[in-house]
């Protein structure tokens, strides 16, 4: 698998070519102020070699020790300067596990929100007060960047947490679109590979520093029970979708989840994905503010 990443060490961009195994040492090339990663990513398609010349053409190489790795962000991938230049969005119940004889000939898409709502693993994720009830969902993310010809073009994929109001979309289906406005986490590796055919993982739930929930997942392009290519086409098919610069992160769905396992989450739970088929891990923290009910004076 071919895979880079953007991040800042001691405040300056890098990237990094390979994705970062524990222990081993974390070994960067730094990045002009300038430079335009979706326009580098676009000029090479998922060439390695050439993305790998274009992206080390500056010189230099730095080699991150062990003590210093607190100093290293990590970014989503081609996630653009200004958050407004990056959508957020999805497909739900793309799976064979969740369709029936009432299922649609094209699911439906739902908003997530633009870049600032994607978080890199570490991050808090914020769901509205007014959230019912939440649920992980593991998912593979497709990252295309739009042209400057308005077409936009694949450029790899990554994995990432769709956190979801789940109650409010099981109280009433027509608020999917209220239910999905919570973060998503995404792992800052970009796989220049076509998405996956199968990935196989485990779900920790932890509450007060022990575990609330275990549960597998399994995804991937053929757990699906729409073909990829018909739903990409007729999202695109749109062309307020298709403005030059546009940065897509797309979620193709997930399989069962905590709450279909009778799980239910709260502020402060962590939720750790392990996509152990493609060793890739994501942890963050719900922060889940609920509503302050003042009290009534007699």
């Amino acid at each position: 698998m071919s895979v880079f990443f953007e991040c800042t060490y001691r405040g300056r961009r890098h990237v990094g070519l390979d994705k970062p195994e524990p222990g081993a040492p974390l070994v960067l090339y730094p990045l002009a102020e300038e430079t335009d990663l979706r326009r580098t990513a676009l000029a090479a398609g998922r060439d390695r070699a050439a993305l790998v010349a274009e992206l080390t053409s500056g010189g230099g190489r730095v080699t991150v020790p062990d003590f210093e790795t607190g100093f290293v962000r990590f970014r989503p991938p081609l996630m653009p300067a200004s958050a407004g230049d990056a959508m957020v969005s999805g497909f739900m119940q793309t799976h064979n596990v969740k369709v029936g004889a009432d299922t649609q000939s094209q699911p439906n898409w739902f908003l997530k929100g633009m870049g600032d709502c994607l978080k890199v693993p570490g991050d808090d994720l914020a769901v509205p007060s007014s959230a019912v009830a939440l649920c992980e969902e593991a998912e593979i993310v497709l990252v295309y960047v739009t042209d400057d010809a308005g077409e936009p073009r694949y450029t790899g994929y990554t994995f990432g947490n769709d956190l979801t109001d789940i109650g409010r979309f099981k109280r009433h289906q027509g608020h999917l679109s209220y239910a999905k406005l919570c973060d998503a986490a995404v792992a800052p590796w970009l796989f220049l590979d076509e998405p996956p055919q199968r990935v196989t993982g485990r779900v920790t739930v932890e509450r007060d520093g022990g575990p609330g929930w275990q549960g597998g997942f399994t995804t991937g392009t053929k757990a699906l029970h729409y073909g990829l290519g018909g739903m990409m086409s007729e999202l695109f098919s749109y062309g307020t979708l298709r403005r030059p610069g546009l940065v897509h992160y797309v979620f193709i769905g997930a399989d069962r989840s905590s709450f279909h396992g009778g799980y239910r989450m709260t502020d402060q739970d962590r939720v750790t994905l392990e996509f152990t088929s493609h060793g890739v891990t994501l942890s963050n923290r719900i922060h889940w503010p609920r509503p302050v009910t003042a009290a009534v004076e007699g």
